[in-house]
């Protein structure tokens, strides 16, 4: 693996002076594209995010019944959208924020089955491997309802197939809570940041768990040697996979309405601001694909990284995406957002961003509970301290000069009391209570 001296780095990028320091920091994307021009060459479309959407309808039934909890939406995962201007009020007078328009948190944090973002991608990945294989061995015929698979004919036919994933956590509880209910034997890899009750739930449901001491890198490709070695085993591929990212992007549609039912509008004078939490890429990617398609250049995407591990500021300024990571900066990737803690980022997804992107924010692990703390007291809505990076932007967008000259440049300054931010809350509704005791008496000096 190629080191890359920091110096030369420094001279071509300058923001990485500040990512190195882990001063929290902020990014513009010079690549950023009009929309009309971007389309062009990105290798996935709408109507890509379209056949996501209707074979995750296809499985609603199936989901129904094994997932009592999703009954009342019909078999369909998908969380709420709250307007919070108790939180909106509380940062503009506490870091003088003076952010105008409208805040609101969409709880992905609330998400059944796996209480986090990758319910989305991770789920989606699975039912469509499953799919694929119900087709060929005809378990399935396209007139069936996919409640058929829930039975135990079929179970029996999945236990001779295997799903890994290498995660931090979240991630593998999606897949490992779904592929366990199909019928799978189901291994996930997880890195040394894994917190333990993950660790745990994902053990009560009869998934095989395998420790690392090392970072989720190591946890990737570890498993992804374990599964390659099984002709019967597949690898849920978070750095890569184009099926998790449109699960992710399925999204955007879901929010539209939303936003519809909300009486809110997206236009050219009522923009759309979202940040999301950012890890490898693959969620926050999928979301922003999927509302460029719909919004085109009326919605700006944001990314939130903690400052210990901006792998995606890293590769996406560099230009270098998969080929280098935090630790050729000198940084170890270890941080309290657990969720986050990728050293190296996706270079799938940091191309498709490229022209999409708007900005990067980085944020300090101790902001991360203050966060959390002021959202819990506000609005009385828990988040696992990593959904809580979302923040960063909402309280930060007015503060440095660089955002200051994108809301210029971008024809925004006038626009921004008709604005709607959204907060992309990531996880944190399965969090024992123990454990977000402990969260709530978290506080860092850094």
């Amino acid at each position: 693996m190629k080191i890359y001296k920091t110096a030369d780095l420094i001279s071509n990028t300058p923001v990485l002076a500040s990512v190195i320091e882990e001063k929290e920091t902020v990014w513009i994307n010079p690549d950023l594209l009009p929309f009309h021009l971007a389309e062009k060459d990105l290798e996935l479309s709408m109507k890509d995010i379209d056949e996501a959407e209707e074979r995750l309808n296809r499985f609603a039934p199936f989901i129904a019944e094994c997932f009592p909890e999703t009954r009342a939406q019909g078999g369909i995962i998908e969380s709420v959208l709250t307007p919070i201007p108790k939180m909106q009020e509380y940062i503009n007078e506490k870091y003088q924020s003076a952010l105008m328009g409208k805040l609101l948190l969409k709880q992905d944090s609330h998400l059944a089955i796996a209480g986090s973002i990758k319910a989305r991608g991770g789920i989606y990945e699975v039912l469509k491997h499953t799919e694929d294989l119900a087709l060929k061995h005809g378990l399935l015929s396209p007139q069936d309802s996919y409640k058929v698979l829930a039975s135990e004919n079929n179970r029996s036919f999945f236990r001779g197939y295997t799903i890994q994933v290498g995660s931090t956590g979240n991630l593998g509880m999606s897949i490992g809570i779904m592929s366990a209910a199909i019928g799978y034997n189901v291994i996930v890899h997880m890195s040394a940041d894994a917190k333990q009750w993950k660790k745990d739930l994902l053990r009560s449901h009869g998934v095989r768990v395998v420790e690392y001491e090392s970072d989720y890198s190591e946890a990737v490709l570890n498993g992804r040697k374990l599964s390659d070695e099984n002709p019967k085993s597949y690898f849920v591929d978070d750095e890569n996979s184009r099926n998790l990212f449109l699960g992710y992007a399925v999204a955007a549609k879901r929010l539209l309405v939303q936003l519809k039912d909300q009486g809110i509008n997206v236009d050219a004078d009522h923009p759309l601001f979202v940040y999301i939490p950012c890890g490898v890429g693959g969620a926050p990617g999928g979301v922003s694909f999927g509302l460029k398609q719909l919004f085109h250049d009326s919605v700006h995407c944001f990314f939130a990284e903690p400052a210990k591990a901006p792998c995606m500021l890293v590769g996406m300024a560099t230009g270098l995406h998969q080929n280098i990571c935090v630790q050729d900066m000198g940084l170890s990737g270890q941080t309290h957002a657990d969720g986050l803690a990728v050293g190296r980022p996706s270079g799938f997804v940091g191309g498709i961003m490229a022209p999409l992107l708007s900005v990067i924010f980085t944020i300090r692990d101790g902001n991360l509970y203050e966060y959390m703390r002021g959202l819990l007291d506000q609005e009385g809505i828990f988040l696992e301290p990593s959904a809580c990076a979302a923040f960063a932007g909402p309280i930060h967008l007015n503060h440095y000069p660089e955002t200051k000259k994108y809301l210029i440049e971008n024809h925004l300054c006038g626009k921004m009391k008709q604005a709607v931010h959204i907060a992309w809350a990531t996880g944190g509704s399965l969090v024992p209570e123990a454990v977000r005791k402990a969260y709530r008496e978290t506080y860092l000096e850094e």
